[in-house]
């Protein structure tokens, strides 16, 4: 396979683990402070309804039996053999300590399961929750998947985040003085944000030198506030090149030791509304690897210099 030029996450478990390490994704019923503590009111702008969960998961089955069930699809497709527990859907620290310990335990239990990935909000994450999360990555291989998706105020409360970025900040610097990994998530393309302010956000996550980043298009889906105001007129899309080029100028600006977990995302086909042209994945990621070639970059060649 061609190096890449940027610092790839999958590559990054196979030099831990020695081979592919696959993300099996899970409900564990968790609901959402955003949504009022429910699964049932809106929450953010882009939010979809099942909590920006990873398509196929099966609710309401116990974690236990969602990874292997899981299992048994990757192994099929991939051979797989080692498997990392993603709790994904909604806000996955919201629950008292001990209730987050029956579960993680749960997942950690599966044969296979070398490690787990917890997402959650910068709000949920209190002190208690952060001292249990840093037992976890003493106990195994641990990721905190934190979203933000941006820097900017004024665009966190357009997106009705119900956080500042103050808040991310004292959960980032709590989660990094307990030796946590830290995977912040961020979103190209957001309402009233243009390319510096976009790349304003790949700066700051390089002067935290951020230990890895899932890079999102903003998607905009069936059953969100946002896809009420797209079908008014009021949302612009990225096109294709314009996405590509931008992520190969967020790469340049991030600090080079940064993982990249993510370059784009995958909307759920019945749901997405825009840009379909996203759901060639492969043509994307490709037409990345092709403009950073062209452009003759890497990771990291102009963080530290803005512009």
């Amino acid at each position: 396979m061609q190096q890449k030029r940027y610092n790839l996450f999958s590559e990054h478990l196979k030099g831990r683990f020695g081979g592919r390490v696959h993300k099996i994704s899970v409900d564990a019923g968790f609901a959402c402070p955003n949504r009022g503590g429910t699964r049932d009111l809106p929450g953010c702008l882009f939010c979809d309804p099942g909590g920006s969960g990873a398509v196929g998961i099966e609710r309401g089955v116990p974690v236990a039996g969602q990874i292997e069930r899981g299992k048994e699809v990757m192994v099929r497709k991939y051979k797989a053999g080692s498997f990392l527990a993603y709790f994904q859907p909604f806000s996955n620290t919201n629950a008292p300590a001990e209730r987050l310990r029956v579960l993680y335990d749960e997942a950690l239990a599966v044969p296979g399961v070398v490690g787990l990935a917890v997402g959650t909000r910068p709000d949920c994450l209190p002190g208690d929750v952060l001292d249990l999360l840093a037992e976890y990555h003493r106990r195994t291989y641990f990721w905190l998947e934190l979203g933000l998706q941006s820097v900017h105020g004024s665009t966190l409360a357009r997106l009705r985040r119900g956080h500042d970025y103050g808040t991310f900040l004292d959960a980032y610097e709590g989660a990094r003085r307990r030796g946590l990994r830290v995977c912040v998530h961020v979103i190209l393309g957001l309402p009233g944000e243009g390319r510096e302010e976009m790349l304003a956000t790949a700066e700051e996550m390089a002067r935290l030198r951020v230990d890895g980043i899932k890079i999102h298009l903003l998607h905009v889906l069936d059953g969100t506030p946002l896809g009420d105001i797209y079908r008014e007129g009021g949302v612009e899309i990225l096109g294709q090149q314009e996405y590509v080029s931008l992520v190969a100028d967020f790469l340049e600006r991030l600090h080079p030791d940064t993982l990249i977990h993510r370059l784009t995302g995958d909307g759920p086909r019945d749901l997405l509304l825009a840009p379909l042209w996203s759901l060639n994945k492969w043509e994307v990621l490709n037409a990345i690897d092709a403009e950073l070639e062209f452009r003759g970059s890497v990771q990291g060649c102009r963080a530290g210099r803005s512009g």
